[in-house]
């Protein structure tokens, strides 16, 4: 009696459904409780209102550009931000299904360990996909447009969901080592300085020249600026190889960052429950 092995392609065609099974059921879960969105965007949304419009004189001023070329200048930044910020949502989710027993359930379907973690990724770039939308369509109502081609416009986004990409495993490997929920909430709050001191709201060239050169160097600082390169609005003088090679950094730092968390992130899941 023959027995049939499964071939590579075989294998590779149940590890992509069994993904998108797992990315299935994140993207239910968001559609039942919409406010999980609404409170991940409510930063951004926030970030865009009052510095584009109630401080986008005086940063306008402080750039020596216009308030409405400060606005080009804001959203790419605040684009970013949005995909920096969604890391808070994976951590919490994460470590609500490791308390709730609902990743061990998960663990014991015949289905490889790392579509499980990849169903969780794949469910948080269409969410982000959804988050762009909605504030490029609230930044385009404020008077921002893109000036960029077709092709430039849909490599900044590809640059801002690579970004994504990044701050989901890394979410990902916090949601798998802290505690609980909790705990997650409270870590969240180390994103900001992360945010902040970067090339998003406040051009680098403004910061005092000891936080200037790390902020340079941010993995949101170099998506922002190439970004804005891409879309074609405005961008702050380019004085720091950082700042020059802003594309090849966009693509380098997600990348070594999911390069770094994907792996610790499956030796963790494979650790747990021993």
């Amino acid at each position: 009696m023959s027995t049939t092995h499964p071939t590579a392609v075989s294998r590779a065609a149940w590890a992509t459904l069994d993904t998108w099974v797992v990315a299935r059921r994140h993207l239910l879960r968001l559609t039942r409780r919409p406010d999980e969105l609404l409170g991940t965007l409510l930063i951004p949304v926030m970030a865009i209102v009052m510095f584009g419009l109630v401080f986008g004189d005086a940063l306008g001023a402080a750039m020596a550009v216009p308030s409405d070329a400060y606005r080009q200048f804001l959203l790419p930044g605040v684009l970013a931000l949005t995909m920096a910020f969604g890391i808070g949502s994976t951590t919490i989710a994460v470590a609500a299904d490791v308390q709730d027993g609902v990743l061990d359930r998960m663990r014991s379907l015949p289905a490889p360990s790392g579509t499980l973690l990849a169903g969780r990724s794949l469910a948080d770039l269409a969410t982000a996909v959804v988050e762009l939308g909605i504030l490029t369509a609230l930044g385009t109502a404020l008077g921002w447009g893109w000036h960029g081609g077709p092709a430039a416009v849909a490599a900044g986004v590809g640059l801002l969901l690579l970004l994504r990409l990044a701050f989901s495993w890394l979410g990902i490997v916090l949601g798998l080592l802290v505690s609980g929920p909790e705990a997650a909430m409270k870590y969240f709050a180390l994103v900001f300085p992360l945010a902040l001191v970067a090339d998003t709201v406040v051009p680098t060239h403004l910061m005092p020249g000891w936080l200037s050169g790390p902020a340079e160097w941010n993995p949101l600082s170099v998506t922002a600026v190439a970004v804005r390169e891409l879309f074609g609005g405005l961008s702050g003088p380019a004085g720091s190889w950082a700042a020059e090679h802003a594309l090849v950094l966009a693509v380098g730092w997600p990348l070594a960052i999911t390069a770094v968390c994907a792996p610790v992130a499956l030796a963790r899941l494979r650790r747990m429950g021993r």
